[in-house]
């Protein structure tokens, strides 16, 4: 059984065994891929098969985890919280002198962020890794729809596409790509600016804003910008 501090309860399992289905990335990347047609295009005919999929990753008996480990010693998890009437992915950043792993954002009804920036998105995906998940686009697919970054540059639509090619099979991975960079999670895409040396964002919703009420402290959001650009 796995172990993340604040998650002591929770029926955590290795999620490792869904990577290699192409179902699931569409599904994991689903609140990104709004209305009809965009499903339509990331599903094709097989909606149904999916449907199917996502009851599996919503059980409440086992709730699948990634984890997405950095060089700096902090590791990236993406846990599906399966609670009876609240449902959600969190997306965390833990340390082993930490009591407790942070949220950077949430993806449920009550959905909070964005927690990552795309140069922190592209660096975390392309940090090496023997344990955990190692491949370089599960780990962009993963993490993507923690993402809320207004200034995505041109390069990400053809890596999000090439991400897209070798693990699922959509039919159009280019305008799946479009699609998701167009939408990125619930959340408005936001600002990302550097100030003393942490990297903050202007999300009404984001938890790496330091003008929100609710926001992490000023250590630790200066501990998490260190994190996930080395």
């Amino acid at each position: 059984m796995l172990e993340i501090a604040g998650y002591e309860n929770g029926p955590l399992v290795d999620g490792s065994r869904f990577l290699d289905l192409p179902l699931f990335w569409p599904c994991h990347l689903g609140s990104s891929l709004w209305g009809e047609e965009a499903q339509t295009v990331a599903f094709g005919p097989d909606w149904d098969d999916a449907q199917e999929l996502y009851k599996t990753l919503s059980s409440l008996d086992e709730w699948p985890t990634f984890t997405v480990h950095l060089h700096s010693g902090y590791a990236l998890h993406v846990l599906y919280r399966n609670v009876e009437g609240d449902h959600g992915v969190d997306y965390l950043l833990s340390h082993p002198d930490w009591a407790e792993a942070a949220t950077l954002a949430t993806d449920d009804g009550h959905f909070m962020g964005p927690g990552l920036s795309w140069p922190e998105l592209e660096a975390s995906a392309d940090q090496t890794s023997t344990s955990g998940v190692a491949n370089p686009n599960a780990r962009l697919l993963l993490l993507f729809p923690m993402l809320g970054d207004a200034g995505t540059p041109e390069a990400a639509a053809p890596r999000l596409a090439s991400a897209l090619t070798e693990l699922t099979i959509v039919e159009d991975p280019t305008e799946v790509a479009r699609v998701l960079l167009e939408n990125q999670g619930q959340w408005t895409p936001a600002n990302w600016r550097e100030a003393d040396g942490t990297w903050i964002c202007d999300g009404s919703r984001s938890f790496r804003n330091p003008e929100n009420h609710f926001a992490l402290p000023a250590p630790q959001l200066a501990g998490i910008a260190r994190a996930l650009r080395q």
